[in-house]
């Protein structure tokens, strides 16, 4: 029983393996088969692309054939007409020099013929310049046969003229002899008369003279007694000016006022040497506020350093103030308000002297308050008006 089993078991197991393998053989052919499909399959794909190709091959093939054909055709159509080109232009080339010798034959004629016309030309000329000679020559004649008869009539003339002349000469000469004696006796008759006048005059100028020196001295008197008391009046106002000064604390304006009060006190002593010169001529002519005056030469140059001293004196003033901090003013100053620094009493009234001393201190103060030289300038240790505004402040005429 064990034994059958066993047998049925083992029989049940070979049929299982069989079946298996049975079933493991089919499933293998079938993927053979499939596979040798999908070869045939892929065959068939790659035989249809290469056809393909080939037919596109030969295509291209007979394509490249036909333009091949037609680049031919079109080269030899170049060819064509290039030769037809060539043969034009050589054709034209052959006008061109055909045409080129017609015109220079025609040259060549016109040329003989120009030169035919210009012999027979010269030829003309030639007889006319001959018979424009022979006329010339018998004008010529018959002028110079016309020039000596006008020659003899003109020295006939002229001969004439001489004796005329000659004559009218010997009469000029007697009568200029008798009208030089009669000036030579109205010449000292001059001469006597004007002695006389020259020594009237010189005794009037004498006496002018003599009145303008006593004049003057009057005048340089009246000058020294204004100078001197307008010096006392300064010495009271420095005086109250330095105690202003010292109270606001200025010192730099208190320093320049006693730098100006030391050289008014020169002033003095100079003046105490002084030497006027006398007999000027007053004929320097000026202009003041509309109204002329004269001076001399040493009151115009006077008047001039007036001008300048006052612009320098006006500088260092403003440039104190300036210093000192102080507001902008020069007519409250010392030297504006005294104005006789350089004065020496001759020559210009003090009140002219103020005046331009004044018209200079204006600018000076000016151009030191806000240090610039709109006005002067400095040179060799002084401050100077510029000439320019030194002629629109003073300017002179000179009367001969």
């Amino acid at each position: 029983m064990k034994q059958n089993i066993k047998s049925l078991a083992l029989s049940l197991l070979i049929g299982g393996a069989l079946i298996l393998g049975t079933g493991e053989f089919a499933n293998a052919q079938k993927n053979r088969n499939r596979e040798r499909q999908q070869e045939n399959t892929q065959k068939e794909k790659d035989e249809q692309k290469q056809r393909r190709e080939e037919r596109q091959t030969q295509q291209e093939q007979r394509q490249q054939d036909r333009r091949a054909q037609q680049q031919q055709q079109q080269n030899q159509q170049k060819q064509r007409d290039e030769q037809a080109r060539l043969a034009q232009e050589q054709r034209q080339r052959q006008q061109q020099q055909q045409q080129i010798q017609n015109q220079n034959r025609r040259q060549v004629q016109e040329q003989q013929q120009e030169i035919q016309n210009q012999q027979r030309r010269r030829d003309q000329e030639q007889k006319q310049q001959q018979q424009q000679q022979i006329q010339n020559q018998n004008r010529r004649q018959v002028q110079e046969q016309q020039r000596e008869i006008q020659n003899q009539q003109r020295r006939r003339e002229q001969e004439q003229q001489q004796q005329v002349w000659q004559q009218q000469r010997q009469q000029e000469n007697r009568e200029r002899q008798q009208k030089d004696q009669q000036s030579v006796w109205q010449q000292q008759r001059q001469q006597q008369n004007r002695e006389r006048q020259q020594s009237d005059q010189k005794q009037v100028w004498q006496r002018q003279q003599e009145q303008l020196a006593r004049q003057q001295k009057i005048y340089e008197q009246r000058r020294l007694e204004q100078y001197n008391q307008q010096w006392r009046q300064q010495q009271q106002l420095e005086r109250q000016r330095q105690r202003q000064l010292e109270q606001q604390r200025r010192q730099y304006q208190l320093r320049y006022q006693q730098r100006y009060y030391e050289r008014l006190r020169q002033d003095q002593l100079r003046l105490q040497r002084w030497q006027a010169y006398n007999n000027l001529r007053y004929n320097y002519r000026y202009n003041r506020n509309n109204n002329y005056y004269y001076t001399s030469q040493y009151g115009a140059q006077m008047l001039r350093q007036a001008a300048q001293s006052g612009y320098e004196e006006g500088f260092y003033a403003g440039q104190a103030d300036r210093d000192d901090g102080w507001g902008y003013g020069y007519n409250g100053h010392f030297g504006y308000q005294d104005a006789t620094y350089g004065y020496d009493g001759y020559y210009v009234d003090l009140d002219d002297y103020r005046y331009y001393f004044r018209e200079g201190f204006r600018r000076g103060y000016e151009d030191g308050y806000y240090n610039r030289y709109r006005y002067g300038n400095y040179n060799n240790g002084r401050y100077n008006l510029l000439g320019n505004i030194l002629s629109t402040i003073l300017s002179f005429t000179l009367d001969n």
